[in-house]
């Protein structure tokens, strides 16, 4: 191939790189893109942890690794690549699951919040288990918060990012227009406009009589709240559907040391909670985990509005995401 040749080819990848960058960047009758203000980050080193799946019980290896400007964050299964996208999220029960090419990552939303929410805006997720054969693989769920990954990248820090050329990048934003609502049931996510994020969620468990009816409200959501107010709380579940979740192949790897459980008739199996209302906060863990599928190339996921939920699910969330993007 001729010198000139490779100038082209370069040339056409470029302008399709803008291209597919204008258009995701595109205003719409519900968002609006806007810079920041910020420039984008990545980690500063290398991050590996090791841990079990909560609903498939096998062990996996993460390791995140620092990625250039513009690359958002994307899972490594070599040699699959799948974007940390809407477009490639797949309805499951109780988790988050991204799917491509036959390849699933189950239980995503407490990695992909802790990453949104500490601002980690690229990154490259590389994730294994002991069978490379094995092409349905789960994130670790370590003790059912986002605490273990935000103590992480705590500790090895953060930098901006740089393109290929060594150029910083505006970080962007999608601000909500009007309001915007998904609905399934007696269930909603909506989003209203608003200068900056705030989160007001409600759980409604009023056959256990320890959770109850829960209200948890953000009113500004920054990474210092979020590892003090929001990272810490767990994961949890009923126990008298313990039984019927693991008939249904869900939850091979769950037990009191990562799940809080609550029973109808006992209350809180294992205290003591971290929160009063920490049912309703992992909630919102899970919201900013979901509605960072929104990101793209290296931009803030969680749209800038007030989110109100209600009884959500990560279905749901799903559903509301799709909604922001115009698929549904």
């Amino acid at each position: 191939m001729e010198d000139n040749d490779v100038l082209i080819l370069t040339g056409i990848v470029q302008a399709m790189t803008v291209s597919s960058a204008f258009n995701a960047f595109k205003s719409s009758k519900s968002i609006f893109w806007k810079s920041t203000g910020r420039l984008q980050q990545t980690i500063a080193g290398c991050i590996e942890r090791k841990g079990k799946g909560l609903h498939s019980g096998k062990v996996s290896t993460v390791k995140l690794w620092p990625e250039l400007a513009s690359k958002g964050r994307y899972f490594d299964f070599q040699p699959n690549v799948i974007r940390a996208s809407i477009e490639f999220a797949e309805e499951s029960p109780l988790c988050t699951t991204l799917c491509k090419d036959g390849v699933k990552i189950r239980t995503v939303e407490h990695l992909l919040s802790a990453l949104e929410a500490m601002e980690v805006d690229n990154c490259r997720i590389e994730i294994k288990n002991s069978d490379p054969e094995d092409c349905d693989l789960e994130v670790p769920i370590f003790d059912g918060s986002a605490s273990e990954w935000v103590e992480a990248i705590e500790q090895v820090g953060l930098k901006e990012a740089t393109d290929h050329c060594g150029n910083f990048c505006e970080k962007m934003a999608a601000y909500v227009n009007e309001p915007v609502h998904v609905w399934r049931n007696d269930s909603f996510v909506a989003a209203f406009p608003s200068p900056e994020i705030r989160i007001t969620y409600g759980i409604d468990f009023r056959q256990v009589q320890a959770i109850g009816c829960q209200w948890f409200s953000v009113t500004s959501l920054d990474n210092s709240f979020y590892s003090k107010h929001i990272a810490l709380s767990r994961t949890f579940c009923i126990y008298e559907e313990v039984e019927r979740m693991r008939n249904a192949g869900l939850i091979k790897g769950g037990g009191l040391e990562n799940a809080l459980v609550c029973s109808a008739s006992k209350g809180w199996l294992n205290p003591p909670l971290r929160f009063p209302d920490e049912p309703c906060r992992h909630k919102v863990l899970d919201l900013i985990g979901d509605a960072s599928l929104f990101a793209r190339f290296g931009s803030q996921g969680f749209p800038v509005a007030h989110i109100v939920a209600y009884k959500g699910s990560h279905a749901l969330h799903s559903d509301f995401v799709r909604r922001l993007s115009g698929i549904i």
